[in-house]
């Protein structure tokens, strides 16, 4: 619907298609693989053919049941944790500068 009244410029489609051909050519260029047994070069289409988009396994991702999902939770736990010292820190200041504007 978008497409139809002009909002959207380019659809999903062509967007996927854009990001899988950018994506084979970082990879190729770092040198890791990337885990779909389909992907493949087109030379008729000059761009890459893909398998077909497990979208159970998609939002289910999105939805925090991913492979790294504890991983990254955990870090950022542990990142808020560590962190506490500077905002007990900043809280200091405030209530510091609020007590010597009173006292102004």
């Amino acid at each position: 619907q978008g497409m139809r009244w002009g909002i959207k410029r380019v659809s999903n489609d062509t967007l996927r298609q854009r990001f899988v051909d950018a994506t084979v050519a970082q990879a190729k260029v770092l040198g890791v693989s990337l885990p779909d047994p389909d992907l493949a070069w087109n030379d008729e289409r000059q761009a890459h053919d893909f398998g077909t988009i497990d979208w159970a396994e998609f939002w289910a991702v999105v939805g925090g049941d991913g492979p790294c999902n504890q991983e990254r939770l955990a870090k950022r736990v542990k990142a808020w944790d560590d962190g506490a010292w500077v905002r007990e820190a900043a809280q200091a200041h405030a209530r510091k500068q609020a007590t010597r504007a009173q006292a102004a």
